[in-house]
């Protein structure tokens, strides 16, 4: 089955084409056709494409609405040779990946009229990503009408929290009222790489416990046990939890009201500063890239850096050892992500010192792991492992299509 990963943006548009079927599911066979990333939509849109693992090429095009852009995209896999599709009749399903399910979806789902008005109802959680996610799915319908759509939700592997876990300690009735709670986002990521965990090790879905830590510009912790997700950093909004590259991660909650007051800002100015200027880009006044950090602090020491680069660490390893007292320890940390998966500085740094939880990391195997492969990086001794595991959200967003469209149960 050939299905089309879209993740829509306010102004961009990422996909994969990948063929997947239930062989491909049992033993990981799935092939990536074709990917890419559209940038600047609405206006003279920056487009990057990939057939198959040909270099990639960018171009431009006027590109007015996310319409236009899905559009361009139907019309290039069509024209593209070696996409493997020759007419528009070759896509069989469309998988979307949907920040917000709010409290309705625990899992994926196939996209009718009710399940676009249930995302349409989580707008207030998340209006940066779900009125995106919405307008996507509507293009598909203009363009390729019948064509089965999926919803895979961030939120969804989160919901298996409990309610010592998902809840905040305000007034019940402002739950009740509003479902102020924690939902938890990068789900598919921490999903995935539970999954190829059990792959690599052998192990059930319920002899699954580890701590998953999803590294990039944004970051996550997850706690799964049992296979499933009992805690994790992100909260009401991907705002609370980790330094990131650009937000702040957790803060004292009058810290806002103080910084509005001391420079004159609005709340949404203080909410752009938060999610936006702060993190990485905040403490380091340089860049919110990571290898960037890294170069700086190698070659000119510079203090801003380092010190940005040890609170990113000093977070994860807070998180690893909060999640492993919740837990009753962990079988293994996996680490995944941008940084996760290709910064074995940063993974030092993070896991370092967590001999007393038995955790011995191999230094050698750490710095030697090449890019984008799958490794264990902690001691062969070590009676909890650490394990690099590239993530890959499209092909389980794939899958998941597939599963929904061809009646197959969902994992």
């Amino acid at each position: 089955m050939n299905v089309l990963v879209l993740n829509a943006g306010s102004a961009s548009l990422k996909f994969q084409l990948i063929r997947t079927d239930g062989e491909a599911v049992r033993t990981d066979g799935d092939e990536r056709l074709a990917d890419g990333v559209m940038e600047r939509v609405g206006g003279e849109a920056v487009i990057t494409t990939r057939i198959g693992q040909l270099p990639r090429r960018t171009t431009t095009a006027q590109l007015r609405d996310l319409r236009a852009a899905v559009d361009w995209l139907l019309q290039w896999l069509v024209a593209s040779e070696g996409s493997g599709i020759e007419t528009l009749q070759d896509i069989d399903a469309v998988g979307h990946r949907v920040v917000h399910g709010g409290e309705h979806f625990h899992a994926s789902v196939l996209i009718d009229d009710e399940v676009l008005r249930r995302i349409e109802d989580a707008i207030d959680l998340a209006p940066l990503h779900n009125p995106a996610n919405v307008r996507g799915v509507e293009a598909v319908r203009s363009l390729l009408g019948a064509v089965p759509q999926a919803a895979v939700f961030d939120t969804a592997f989160h919901h298996s929290l409990p309610e010592r876990a998902f809840l905040y300690a305000i007034p019940y009735g402002l739950y009740r009222r509003y479902r102020i709670r924690r939902y938890g986002f990068h789900g598919t990521s921490h999903r995935y790489v539970a999954y190829k965990y059990r792959q690599i090790t052998g192990l059930t879905h319920e002899q699954t416990n580890v701590i998953s830590l999803h590294l990039g510009n944004g970051a996550s912790a997850c706690a799964i046990r049992g296979g499933h997700s009992i805690d994790t950093s992100m909260g009401f909004t991907p705002l609370e939890g980790l330094v990131m590259g650009t937000r702040s991660g957790d803060l004292d909650p009058a810290i806002p009201d103080y910084i509005a007051m001391k420079e004159g800002l609005s709340e949404t100015a203080v909410q752009t500063l938060l999610n936006k200027q702060s993190g990485l880009l905040g403490i380091s006044g340089i860049t919110n890239d990571m290898r960037e950090l890294l170069a700086e602090a190698a070659e000119s020491d510079d203090r801003r850096a380092r010190l940005a680069i040890e609170m990113f660490a000093y977070r994860v390893k807070k998180y690893v050892g909060s999640y492993l007292a919740a837990m009753g320890g962990a079988d293994a940390v996996i680490l995944t992500g941008g940084i996760g998966e290709n910064s074995h500085e940063i993974r030092a740094l993070a896991l370092q010192g967590m001999e007393w939880a038995g955790l011995e990391m191999d230094a050698a195997a750490n710095t030697a792991l090449p890019r984008g492969t799958a490794g264990r990086i902690s001691t062969d001794g070590s009676r909890m492992a650490a394990w690099v595991i590239p993530t890959n959200e499209e092909v389980l967003i794939a899958r998941d299509t597939m599963r929904l469209v061809t009646g197959l149960p969902l994992p």
